[in-house]
């Protein structure tokens, strides 16, 4: 499975947001896409994800385009977003069911994969509940349940640690870990910048809109010219020559 962006100009209205972005996520790897508010993170996965059509460039996954084939791109793909989003009328439980459905798995085995999702995240007598009845951290928890409850292909995960504690925020990494080691891409968004340096295997570094800098954490560590320098240290380094410069 592989993520391809190639020359990507893109953003909400004629002026691009994105300028000129190319990048790829492969089977087995965890990359950080990395930035400061309003460098360009969101809008990346929003088209990544087809909420944004690009001004120029393209997006592939395994070589398909979202114009091309909309039911084949979408369905390599699961997202976890920001901002959790739940259907007020449905319960847990049929948030999941939708979730089966909509990925057309086996019921037996996904429910089997669910209900070991539920007891990790704590929610397994939560099933009977609607959204209204649960916290931001519990909402949250829902959307983590039914996006690796599919065991896609590629997920796109978009700063999941707000909200959560710090048992789920374990839970969550060991979860994302497990599923790079079966083969899984993933793209993961985040301001905890210690922790994907831990976790990631890759990075995208943006500032306005603009690749800074990618690579492997060595890579960036050489490039920097400092091998005791942070994932912190390096991107505030970066965007501080950048802005210096301007």
């Amino acid at each position: 499975m592989t993520l391809k962006i190639n020359g990507l100009v893109g953003g909400y209205s004629q002026v691009p947001v994105l300028k000129n972005i190319s990048f790829e996520v492969r089977a087995g790897q965890v990359v950080g896409l990395i930035g400061l508010n309003g460098a360009g993170k969101s809008t990346t996965i929003n088209h990544v994800i087809g909420l944004l059509t690009p001004q120029k460039g393209s997006i592939t996954i395994d070589g398909v385009t979202l114009l091309a084939s909309p039911e084949k791109y979408k369905s390599k793909m699961a997202y976890i977003p920001e901002i959790p989003v739940l259907y007020q009328e449905l319960t847990l439980k049929e948030h999941i069911e939708l979730t089966i459905m909509a990925y057309g798995m086996n019921k037996e085995k996904a429910w089997a994969r669910a209900r070991k999702l539920l007891k990790t995240f704590r929610l397994s007598n939560k099933l009977e509940w609607f959204p209204a009845n649960f916290s931001k951290g519990m909402k949250q928890k829902v959307m983590i349940v039914c996006a690796f409850l599919t065991e896609a292909d590629f997920y796109v995960i978009d700063e999941p640690f707000l909200g959560l504690d710090p048992l789920a925020t374990r839970d969550l990494l060991n979860l994302i870990e497990k599923e790079r080691k079966r083969g899984a891409a993933i793209l993961m968004s985040t301001h905890v910048l210690s922790t994907a340096q831990e976790y990631c295997n890759y990075f995208v570094l943006l500032h306005q809109g603009k690749i800074r800098t990618q690579g492997t954490f060595e890579e960036l560590r050489n490039s920097y010219q400092d091998q005791q320098a942070s994932l912190t240290d390096i991107y505030l380094g970066l965007t501080q020559e950048v802005t210096d410069d301007e």
